[in-house]
């Protein structure tokens, strides 16, 4: 069943700044009238911009992650989608509502109902056992105790704390008190889950756990989330699409794929130098298009448009043929050679690939 785009769109965030400063007003009109940049901002008005027109449109049920260094804007960012932080221009729409047109009671419901968020620091209650601190948002918008526990035992489960519902913060491991605070956040039943940094403090083999098992929770249950982090691997292991940040801009959207395939400029381009493209590419952003093949592709062995790099190598290997033919719905639409793969593998496209 096709779906109204408008309707899949739950944040689009159209154009926005943020200057922090005493003349933050007068450095707005300038950049609005005079086209100045950060630095200008910086030097004229002793202002600094932390997010500079940035636009993004989250989907229905999508993982977006905000990659960026220390400074980038990512945080900043994140907090101006529930305005935790006031834009100085431009438009976050939440669910097709303007945010900074909301009244302080719209806004509260909003966040309460429809928007989770989850810190790097978890903020756990210490005099408060997990269910307590699971159900902490419920009781803050006045529901029942009976009830949000029974939300808060629900969302526990959930993420695997059924057994220590009743111990306390200072009894958790890291890990454990970043799983309560998802769960205080599930607890509520928003549609938008914002994740800032949520794993970064926390042993790799533990972070790369937590991330496997929040992007398969998000997707069991039809959340969308906005995740920010400073690590590309992670964002690339969590997100379906990507935005890369640089000192308060969005240089490049696009899947992993698309952004290592096609780096927006030098600075990404050094981010991704080091990734393995081996899961990450695609058959058809490496094929040659069947029309453009010189040889017969009928006799090659066949594989998804959507196969890796790894699995094609793995059938020109178990084949030894030094082609493969790629199909879409049964029908041969481009060939992979070993070149095509060594390409791929250093994220460079053949010319005369689609």
């Amino acid at each position: 069943m096709a779906h109204d785009e408008a309707t899949d769109v739950l944040i689009d965030c159209r154009s926005v700044w943020k200057v922090f400063g005493d003349r933050s007003g007068e450095a707005i009109r300038a950049i609005a009238e005079r086209g100045l940049g950060k630095q200008e901002v910086l030097r004229e008005y002793n202002c600094v911009v932390g997010v500079s027109e940035a636009s993004i449109q989250v989907r229905r049920g999508e993982i977006f992650c905000i990659m960026g260094l220390s400074g980038s804007g990512k945080s900043t960012l994140i907090r101006l989608l529930n305005r935790l932080i006031e834009p100085s221009l431009g438009q976050v729409l939440v669910k097709g509502r303007d945010i900074a047109a909301m009244d302080a009671a719209a806004l509260r419901d909003t966040r309460a109902r429809h928007i989770g968020m989850v810190f790097q620091s978890v903020a756990l209650l210490p005099q408060r056992n997990v269910l307590e601190n699971a159900a902490f948002g419920l009781e803050v918008q006045g529901v029942p105790k009976d009830e949000r526990n029974r939300a808060a035992e629900v969302a526990l489960d959930k993420v695997g704390l059924s057994d220590w519902k009743l111990r306390y913060p200072s009894e958790l491991s890291g890990g454990m008190q970043q799983r309560v605070g998802l769960a205080r956040a599930l607890t509520s039943d928003p549609e938008i889950i914002l994740m800032d940094e949520p794993f970064s403090a926390l042993d790799p083999l533990i972070r790369r756990q937590l991330q496997d098992e929040f992007r398969q929770l998000t997707k069991d249950l039809g959340k969308s989330a906005v995740f920010i982090t400073h690590d590309l691997d992670e964002a690339i292991r969590i997100g379906d699409r990507i935005a890369i940040m640089k000192d308060g801009v969005i240089i490049q959207t696009g899947t992993a794929e698309e952004i290592v395939m096609n780096p927006a400029d030098q600075y990404v381009a050094d981010f991704v130098a080091g990734i393995s493209r081996l899961h990450l590419v695609k058959a058809h952003s490496v094929m040659v298009p069947v029309a453009e093949w010189p040889g017969e592709a009928g006799g090659l062995p066949r594989c998804a448009a959507d196969a890796d790099i790894d699995a094609l190598i793995g059938r020109i290997t178990e084949n030894g043929s030094d082609a493969v033919a790629v199909t879409e719905a049964d029908r041969v639409v481009g060939v992979v050679t070993i070149r095509n793969l060594l390409l791929g593998v250093r994220g460079e496209p053949d010319a005369r690939a689609a």
